[in-house]
């Protein structure tokens, strides 16, 4: 029996802000959110942080949004921006194989983004290290993505990504904007809070903000079959949810 929308988001456990931000997008909607936490806490390049995104804790939770007959399950977390998209991939199609239900993760979204507006020249905003920022740039050049300037906070923990200010968000994302002439910011991080600041910035810098948030939930709305249009959140949501593949 068709209903309302359901979107399943495995969560990274210490995330405070894509569960409120994406509530908000969606008020006033018939889809409705459906969260699964994986146990996540500190974003570095080491074996102990990489292991936190293992396939089999992500599977454990994604079993537990099966349950609830989510039509997408979206790894809400941007590590396969450094990890590498293989990474990604291989996670959905784990999820698809033991849940049945089609799997999609935000950086696919923010790739597929990108496509979307043809960007190849990209500001990158991030709350991360230099090494974590530096592996990004080097696996979006994979993608034909140039991060022509690169703004980063120097963070590690998690829940400080979500404590940074909404005042230094929106300094970030300018930083990011500042130099070499970009086609789009992109926010890579989900605990962030880079989607409430997307509308005035893009109005005021001329260009689109993808915010790693807003973008999960625009790619997991098109991969559930139920394409949308929702205003006020910027260009990419306002857009709706066009079908778009990475580029080989």
């Amino acid at each position: 029996m068709a209903g309302p929308t359901r979107i399943g988001m495995l969560t990274p456990s210490s995330n405070t802000s894509l569960e409120p931000v994406t509530a908000a997008i969606l008020h006033g909607t018939d889809t409705s959110m459906h969260v699964s936490r994986v146990p996540v806490t500190r974003i570095a390049l080491d074996d102990h942080a990489n292991s936190q995104f293992d396939t089999e804790p992500m599977l454990t939770a994604a079993r537990l949004l099966a349950d609830a007959a989510v039509d997408v399950i979206a790894w809400n977390g941007t590590a396969g921006s450094w990890l590498g998209i293989d990474h990604d991939l291989e996670l959905c199609a784990a999820i698809e194989k033991d849940t049945s239900i089609p799997a999609t993760t935000s950086t696919l979204a923010l790739l597929d983004a990108f496509r979307a507006f043809g960007v190849t020249r990209l500001g990158l905003a991030v709350p991360y290290t230099a090494d974590v920022t530096d592996l990004i740039v080097a696996r979006y050049r994979e993608h034909g993505i140039e991060c022509v300037t690169t703004a980063q906070l120097g963070l590690t923990d998690n829940l400080d990504f979500g404590r940074v200010p909404a005042e230094r968000v929106r300094q970030l994302i300018e930083q990011a904007a500042a130099e070499g002439d970009p086609h789009a910011v992109a926010v890579v991080c989900t605990n962030v809070a880079g989607a409430p600041h997307v509308a005035g910035l893009e109005q005021r810098l001329g260009i689109p903000v993808l915010c790693s948030v807003s973008a999960t939930l625009w790619k997991a709305l098109d991969v559930a079959g139920a394409p949308a249009t929702i205003p006020g959140w910027g260009q990419l949501l306002a857009s709706g949810t066009p079908h778009v593949q990475i580029p080989p």
